[in-house]
């Protein structure tokens, strides 16, 4: 395997561990999956819609969200919105997130203040 390929593999294993935490904040109100696609990707996190509808339906299954379907406009659209159950997993998911970025962080520092000692 080349190393552009094997890059995008990990590249695509962070955003995929980090992407519930990241649906479960946006979905704090209401909001369609084509929706959501363009907020997440406008905050710079690239989601493809056939990633995102079954991670939808997971959490829904799990009931860390519900949906319900609005069919007033022109197009039906089912409604994604988080629950209380999923606000608290969302909660200790957040702070387990800090707890490692922090930690990253400092592994990295390290990694740098070696480097510099060479």
């Amino acid at each position: 395997m080349e190393q552009e390929e094997l890059l995008g593999q990990m590249e695509q294993e962070l955003r995929r561990g980090t992407l519930v935490l990241c649906v479960l904040t946006e979905l704090k109100r209401p909001m369609y999956g084509y929706s959501l696609v363009g907020v997440l990707s406008n905050k710079g996190l690239k989601v493809e819609a056939n990633t995102l509808y079954p991670l939808l339906r997971r959490l829904e299954g799990q009931g860390l969200l519900v949906s319900e379907w609005e069919t007033a406009g022109s197009k039906p659209r089912k409604y994604y919105r988080v629950t209380q159950e999923g606000d608290a997993v969302r909660r200790r998911l957040e702070r387990a997130w800090r707890r490692t970025v922090e930690t990253v962080t400092r592994v990295l520092e390290e990694r740098e203040e070696d480097r510099d000692e060479e």
